[in-house]
């Protein structure tokens, strides 16, 4: 349960990272709403599946799956510049989680 529960923090860090970027800088109600309560359901399940993951396994997965699924979304949903090194990155982030994983 501790991983499932990680995996959903780490979606919900996607989901306030996104509203934060749509609420321009909290000037709009329903992003910046959204911003505050995906932050604090995604340290809720962060800190939950910290009760049984180590801090740095637990940490580390919870940043890397916010850092490349705000990367897709910037893609995807604003047409952020997709570059082979800005892909590159992103694949190491992944295989740094994979290794991560697979230690713990």
């Amino acid at each position: 349960m501790a991983w499932i529960s990680l995996i959903l923090a780490g979606c919900f860090e996607i989901v306030w990272a996104t509203a934060m970027k749509q609420s321009h800088g909290f000037s709009r109600l329903w992003p910046s709403v959204v911003t505050i309560c995906g932050m604090i359901v995604s340290f809720a399940l962060l800190s939950w599946s910290m009760r049984s993951l180590p801090l740095g396994t637990a940490y580390t997965i919870w940043t890397g799956i916010g850092a490349v699924g705000a990367f897709v979304i910037g893609i995807i949903v604003f047409g952020e510049a997709a570059t082979p090194m800005r892909i590159v990155a992103a694949l190491l982030i992944v295989g740094g989680l994979v290794l991560m994983k697979l230690s713990s």
